[in-house]
C-alpha cells in the first residue's frame, strides 16, 4: 500500500469510489434511500473538486488502484474516510488515519474529531476515538443518525 497526496486527476476515481463506498458498505446501516441521497449517481463534480482543494487530502493505493481517502481541515476534523468495498480488511483506513494524525501533531493539533456514520463509528471506536454525542443531520431532506467523535493527541 502507498499513501500519497491527492492530485485533481484523481477527482472521478474519488467521487465513484465514495459512491461505491456508501453503496455497499453503508447500505448495512442505512436504508436504500438514505445511500442515494448521500451518494447520488451524479454527484457535483465542482464541490467536490473545491473541497478536496481545500485540505490536504491523501489517497491509499494498492496495486496501482484507488483503495482509500481521507481528508483533514485546518481544526483538525476528518471530513470523509472512504475505503472502496473492494479493498475492505486490508487496513487502508488505517494507514490513512495515522497520516491525518502525523500531519495533525505537525500542525500541532491536540485533537482530531469527526461526524462518524453508523457504519464507521466501530473503526473510530477502536482508533481512540469517543463518542461525544450522537446526532441527526439532514442532507437533501433526509435525515441521517451519526456521531460527534473526537480523539485527544499526545
Amino acid at each position: 500500500m502507498r499513501i500519497r497526496r491527492y492530485a485533481p486527476a484523481d477527482l472521478d476515481a474519488v467521487m465513484d469510489l465514495f459512491r461505491e463506498s456508501v453503496r455497499r458498505i453503508a447500505i448495512r446501516d442505512y436504508s436504500e434511500a438514505q445511500v442515494k441521497v448521500w451518494a447520488p449517481d451524479e454527484p457535483d463534480r465542482e464541490r467536490w473538486a473545491a473541497r478536496r482543494a481545500s485540505r490536504p487530502t491523501w489517497i491509499a493505493e494498492i496495486d496501482g488502484d484507488i483503495a482509500g481517502f481521507t481528508d483533514l481541515e485546518p481544526d483538525g476534523y476528518v471530513d470523509m474516510m472512504f475505503v472502496h468495498p473492494d479493498h475492505q480488511g486490508k487496513g487502508v483506513a488505517s494507514a490513512l488515519l495515522e497520516t491525518a494524525e502525523s500531519e495533525a501533531a505537525r500542525l500541532g493539533l491536540d485533537r482530531l474529531y469527526t461526524e462518524a456514520s453508523i457504519t464507521a463509528r466501530p473503526f473510530f471506536e477502536r482508533k481512540g476515538f469517543r463518542v461525544i454525542a450522537p446526532q441527526t443531520v439532514s442532507l437533501r431532506g433526509m435525515d441521517f443518525i451519526n456521531y460527534r467523535m473526537e480523539k485527544r493527541l499526545a
